[in-house]
């Protein structure tokens, strides 16, 4: 249950909306805990447990299969421009209770006019790409193999549609959906880290371990024409003309940047995160509460903010602290590793050079270390590494699912006042409305789209999508926060560059799709 709020914010302050959101209350900041291992495994753990999914377990493959680690330092730059962000958008959540998408709301030219603009960039959050991942391990358990996606359509289809149905069951119970999602992707985080560091350490060799590690600092390594890795900084220092680049694998890599760690505007999911945590003055507004198990909880319908004292300052600090620490500590380190073991399997199992759908590479994976270990043990270790498959997309199918509803929900909550006259406790309802129209719509993308099309559209939308997100913050914590709260001019510089390098590579994707039209 959220504590009761004290009085109304000053009228003549940014927070009162000129754009017809309700204005915020003021309350007090409470002291941050004394840091324990379990505040680590606070929004960084859950966060860690979203980034684990197609990028890291099929086009990061995809890319070391073919080109060794070289290019992975594209996977850095990504989650360095994310971490950024996700301090940003905390800052906001921190300071007001709100996520950072009702804070975009409360800026000119108003609520009605992002909503539409963000509803036309993020509908292609709904096209089920990891889906088709689940769906693949499932058939290969079912088969005894790897499925042939080219001649066994039927059933995969008939698998996808099931896991479409099965996998909003986890939302429906622990009190609060967070509570439960937080659950699940320990699990998942725990084990196929566990597992797949196993295999890496009994079965990588050092050269490997090398070649993965060294590309993650090779930047400016991009794939050329002739098959081969160049980078485009030595050539320049070495005064070489540009070397011509393989059009169609940068588009991969650019995918890769895109689905790296979070991306999109999943990447905003860290203010809700943060907010039923109980962190900061996400403490005062509450959670959504779960169908089954959340009858006294309840969310309010506009953010708390505190007044800038010294005392609440210190207080405040300490706060932004925790945040860069548990992204620091857990986030990044999970991002890394979650990123490196499946690389370092695709380049000790997959000859190099390999070209392969992506959808089997996570079974070519596992028939890899089947085939190198041999007899029981191979077979037992071809079904653990399919399951690590399954616990990386179908926990990945819930928290980005997660992510969306609860985007909508902070943005219709809040911002539109049919919505406002309904009773806090009542909120898991427009929750589970939304859940249902984000499965019919998933359905009937996947009735006419195919895998691939689909996880190149939705990564390289997450690029523009999460580059005008960061520009969007920015202006959200310079022009509503107190002066006290706003980020110093090193943050806004560096929130400024991750926008604008998430828009270049969406620009490089379209510039690509254009020239390489058929």
């Amino acid at each position: 249950m959220t504590e009761p709020h004290s009085t109304p914010a000053p009228a003549d302050t940014p927070r009162e909306s000129r754009t017809g959101l309700p204005p915020w209350t003021t309350g007090e900041l409470a002291a941050p805990p004394r840091r324990t291992w379990r505040d680590l495994l606070g929004p960084g753990i859950v966060m860690a447990g979203a980034s684990l999914g197609a990028g890291e377990w099929l086009i990061g493959p995809a890319v070391t299969a073919r080109y060794g680690g070289a290019l992975l330092w594209i996977t850095v730059v990504t989650l360095l421009a994310q971490y950024i962000y996700n301090v940003e958008a905390s800052r906001y959540t921190l300071a007001t209770g709100e996520g950072i998408m009702t804070g975009k709301l409360r800026l000119k030219p108003g609520s009605r006019f992002w909503t539409f603009t963000y509803a036309i960039i993020d509908i292609w959050t709904m096209l089920p790409y990891q889906l088709a991942g689940v769906a693949v391990t499932l058939a290969a358990v079912v088969l005894g193999r790897i499925p042939n996606p080219a001649t066994e359509t039927d059933l995969m289809r008939t698998i996808t549609y099931v896991v479409l149905l099965l996998f909003p069951i986890p939302l429906i119970f622990g009190g609060t959906i967070y509570r439960m999602v937080k659950r699940l992707v320990i699990v998942k985080v725990f084990f196929v880290l566990g597992f797949t560091l196993a295999i890496v350490v009994c079965l990588g060799s050092w050269r490997t371990f090398a070649d993965v590690m060294l590309g993650f600092l090779a930047v400016g390594s991009l794939p050329a024409a002739d098959g081969s890795v160049v980078n485009v900084f030595g050539s320049l220092w070495r005064g070489e003309e540009l070397p011509r680049l393989d059009l169609e694998s940068l588009k991969l890599v650019t995918t890769l940047a895109a689905i790296a760690g979070i991306g999109g505007l999943t990447q905003a999911t860290i203010c809700a995160y943060i907010r039923e945590q109980g962190w900061g003055m996400g403490g005062k507004v509450g959670a959504i509460p779960s169908a089954i198990g959340g009858l006294n909880l309840e969310l309010e319908h506009s953010g708390t903010v505190f007044k800038p004292t010294p005392s609440a300052l210190e207080r405040w600090r300490g706060w932004l602290h925790m945040v860069r620490l548990d992204q620091w500590y857990v986030w990044i380190p999970a991002s890394l590793i979650g990123l490196a073991l499946p690389a370092m399997i695709s380049v000790e199992m997959i000859p190099r050079g390999t070209v392969a759908d992506r959808w089997v590479l996570a079974g070519m994976m596992a028939g890899g270390v089947g085939e190198r270990v041999g007899g029981v043990l191979g077979n037992v270790l071809w079904y653990g590494m399919l399951l690590c498959g399954f616990l990386v997309f179908f926990p990945v199918v819930i928290t980005t699912v997660d992510g969306f509803l609860r985007r909508w929900v902070d943005i219709t909550w809040t911002a539109y006042g049919r919505f406002r006259k309904v009773d806090p406790h009542q909120v898991k309802w427009i929750y589970y409305g939304f859940l249902v129209v984000y499965v019919v719509m998933s359905a009937i993308f996947l009735s006419f789209a195919n895998p691939l099309w689909l996880v190149i559209v939705a990564a390289n939308v997450s690029n523009f999508a999460l580059g005008i997100s960061c520009l969007h913050t920015l202006a959200v914590n310079v022009r509503l926060l107190p002066p006290e709260l706003r980020p110093g001019w090193p943050s806004r510089i560096a929130l400024g560059l991750s926008g604008v390098y998430f828009l270049t590579l969406a620009g490089i994707t379209a510039y690509i799709a254009i020239v390489t039209w058929n």
